[in-house]
């Protein structure tokens, strides 16, 4: 690749010579991508012998993400395909290109950003040392399907000739118990062998017996060959259970294997982690660090419950599931729960929240609500109190811990050290790529946001987690020509602080693509008018239509044009303001449509989040230079899920849409919602919403960095509904459509169950624990993360 770059420059010397000259003379030290194409475009424009479009000239300018200028030299990071990295520099003057390490090109940011920082090499953080002999895929349209590959990638390997594999998968069918009961083999069975001669004896047997048998009318037979409840309700699910195995012993395939782990009773308890925030079931939305997290793990509590008994009756076993929600208990709770100890989970059996306080260095209950991006000194007393208090729930160790967002993922890897237990990660969001080189300029972020704890947290949690789940491709692996989240902690520096030469790799078979759901029993069709709570419109009419709301501003003086509806938090990042801006600039928008906003509050005052009340001034701002009160009525209220999808059907009755206009998404729940409910949805094309909408079908993706054109394209969509009235509803089917078939709770539950089952048999018969790595994540948190996180509490 280099010779023929070499090359390539050498025949186009005079573009070549110019286009480095236009990238130097941009005065800039750090070049992104999207600054380097429109060079490039300007310079192809104005020769009159640019390079071929197949050369490998313009292949790297087409695959370049960032250009450091550190004259004479252009440094250039390139990513030729997703996931796949290499680093070069080329010499202004001579056009020389050499290969660069990847320490050596953060080296090089590193001494732009901070001269004199010490000469002496910092530490830097590899973990791809401790990966050179585990399985990794080699295609980007693996990632995300690490089942699969592991399944596929181990399963040979397990069963091989010697029998090894064979008798530790019959040792890990001897480990299950539940409150001491044995379940599916028991100590009459003493190898492989034996286990074959049961199954052949047990088939015999089950052969003269109905289907419908019940397995207790059996079990004391199946018993006496060594076999325990947990293969089936009655006969026709033992049989089946009992042949996959057979089949499994005689030729292994990935898919038997998958099926057959998926019927173990593995999974009776879980405990899910979401410690920061106002985590409860009323009055929290909208709150600060509040939002669709809480929905999400509610909405997944109650999937999976059912899920698990769903499992549980068909395995035969008469278990009742439990799910803890571990969260933060605030004693000044705002008029929320938040400061009860227990709370049962709604539609569920025998779910509940759990809250543990905060305690600082001397042991005191903290009291006040602390931000996400503060709270990372209290988090290892933290996991220590909740260890305690679930220990004391279940009477024992969960089976499964899931963690969410950074701080839940690390103290998930707390836990899931000490208890010895699988751990799934969920980010959610990952707050490095929301702001641009939050990693190079950490310092001047650090009082505000302490990105240094958060983004060590993360390193360690990622590569400490049995498997991760994502809501889609991109938040892995981004697209073409834009990182994904967590390809981004492929290789990144904190100046003066330490370097990531190898942080996560994307291949790794631990990811897996699982998409959450809308809440099937809120968030329904506009149409489907059974459903409808046609009780709650009075009270819709009057908060989106009606006079002076006391918690809100502006009046709409033509109730009859059509709504441009958007709800989400009032925070930078979900770009509420800078829709409000695209609809204040755009006079034909405005003549067309209405705007209502619910977001954050009207009152500045009321809010303690600082990023909050900048907007909330901002949005004032735009009201009062744009004239806005008229056409956009903006609503600082807390919505009830019941409400809210009563909301997106009311004005899908006016044949509104639902825009989600935020600078990055990692999934769009909202999104979902709003589809479901027949709303046409515009949505940001960066994140999640790229995958969910089919742009032009089932829906419209905007870019938030070019408001003007997103304003077309919605006033370009009301034209067209006008001159076609059909056009509204065929988007509208469209979504509706592409939700039911991809993003249901129920697939979600499924897959997570079965996931969870997998990842902890290859665990239990293989090196998955992955001692080594995490040794070396121990050290890293010992010397990185404690110091940082000491530092912050004071």
């Amino acid at each position: 690749m280099l010779e023929s770059l070499r090359n390539d420059i050498t025949t186009h010397r005079e573009f070549s010579y110019l286009l480095l000259r236009r990238f130097q003379g941009m005065g800039r030290a750090f070049v992104l991508r999207s600054d380097l194409q429109d060079e490039y475009q300007a310079l192809v424009s104005e020769h009159p012998e640019p390079p071929p479009t197949h050369s490998p000239l313009v292949q790297l300018v087409e695959d370049v993400q960032e250009a450091i200028i550190a004259a004479p030299w252009v440094c250039l990071s390139v990513r030729p395909r997703v996931g796949r990295w290499w680093y070069l520099r080329i010499h202004a003057d001579e056009l020389a290109v050499e290969p660069l390490t990847v320490s050596e090109f953060l080296a090089l940011k590193e001494h732009l950003v901070s001269p004199r920082q010490c000469h002496d090499k910092p530490l830097e953080f590899d973990i791809g040392a401790f990966q050179r002999n585990f399985p990794s895929m080699r295609e980007s349209r693996s990632i995300g399907r690490g089942l699969e590959f592991l399944n596929r990638k181990l399963s040979s390997q397990l069963f091989d000739r010697d029998g090894v594999g064979l008798h530790k998968l019959f040792l890990f069918l001897r480990e299950h118990r539940s409150n001491g009961q044995q379940l599916m083999v028991n100590d009459r069975l003493r190898d492989v062998d034996a286990l074959r001669s049961a199954i052949r004896a047990a088939e015999k047997r089950l052969r003269t017996h109905s289907p419908d048998t019940p397995w207790a009318d059996v079990a004391h037979a199946l018993q006496d060959l060594g076999l325990e409840p947990g293969w089936g309700k009655d006969v026709g699910r033992v049989l089946e259970s009992l042949r996959l195995l057979s089949d499994l012993l005689e030729a292994p395939s990935p898919e038997t294997l998958e099926r057959f782990l998926a019927r173990i009773p593995m999974i009776f308890s879980m405990l899910i982690l979401s410690p920061h925030g106002f985590f409860g079931q009323a009055n929290v939305l909208g709150l600060p660090d509040t939002g669709g997290q809480v929905v999400y793990i509610l909405d997944q509590v109650r999937a999976l419950e059912r899920e698990m008994h769903r499992r549980l009756k068909e395995q035969g076993l008469d278990i009742q599931p439990r799910i803890l929600v571990m969260t933060r208990l605030i004693p000044e709770a705002r008029g929320t729960t938040c400061d009860q100890p227990e709370e049962a989970i709604s539609g569920t059996q025998n779910a509940k929240i759990l809250r543990v306080p905060f305690r600082n260095r001397d042991g005191e209950v903290v009291s006040q609500w602390i931000s996400r991006f503060e709270i990372w000194p209290y988090l290892e007393r933290y996991a220590d109190d909740v260890e305690t208090r679930v220990k004391a729930e279940l009477g024992g160790r969960p089976d499964l811990i899931v963690g969410n967002y950074s701080d839940g993922n690390l103290v998930a890897t707390l836990l899931s050290a000490r208890m010895q237990v699988t751990q799934c990660n969920i980010a959610h969001a990952l707050e490095k790529t929301k702001y641009l080189y939050s990693d190079l300029y950490w310092k001047d972020n650090e009082d505000q946001y302490h990105f240094s704890c958060q983004f060590t947290a993360d390193l360690i949690a990622m590569n400490a987690a049995d498997f991760i789940i994502t809501s889609t491709y991109q938040e892995i692996a981004g697209t073409d020509h834009a990182i994904g989240q967590y390809e981004s902690y492929d290789a990144f520096t904190l100046p003066d602080l330490y370097r990531v030469v190898k942080g996560v790799d994307v291949f790794d078979p631990r990811f897996n693509i699982v998409s959450p759901g809308a809440d099937a029993e809120v968030y329904f069709s506009y149409q489907d008018t059974e459903r409808r709570i046609r009780g709650l419109h009075e009270e819709l009419e009057e908060m989106l239509f009606g006079g002076p709301h006391p918690e809100g501003r502006g009046v709409l003086a033509d109730p009859d044009k059509p709504v441009i509806f958007t709800m989400a938090r009032l925070d930078r990042i979900k770009n509420i303001t800078g829709l409000v801006s695209w609809y204040a600039n755009s006079p034909e928008l405005r003549e067309q449509a209405n705007l209502v906003v619910i977001a954050g509050y009207v009152d500045g005052s009321r809010s303690s989040d600082r990023e909050e009340q900048e907007q909330i001034g901002h949005m004032h701002h735009l009201f009062d230079e744009h004239g806005l009160d008229g056409q956009v009525r903006w609503l600082g209220v807390r919505l009830d899920k019941v409400l809210s999808g009563e909301l997106y059907r009311f004005i899908a009755d006016r044949k509104g849409v639902f825009v989600q206009p935020a600078l990055f998404e990692a999934f769009g729940l909202t999104v979902i919602e709003a589809m479901v409910s027949g709303l046409p949805t515009f949505a940001t094309l960066y994140g999640g919403p790229l995958e969910i909408i089919e742009h032009g079908r089932s829906g419209y993706h905007i870019d938030p960095n070019h408001g003007d054109e997103a304003a077309r394209i919605l006033m370009a969509f009301f034209q067209r509904c006008a001159e076609d009235p059909n056009h509204w509803a065929r988007i509208s089917e469209a979504g509706m459509r592409r939700v039911e078939a991809r993003y249901t709770w129920q697939r979600y539950a499924e897959r997570m169950m079965t996931l969870s089952r997998i990842y902890g048999f290859w665990k239990y018969v293989t090196n998955l624990e992955r001692a080594e790595t995490r040794r070396y994540l121990e050290m890293f948190h010992a010397l990185q993360y404690r110091p940082l996180a000491a530092r912050l509490e004071g």
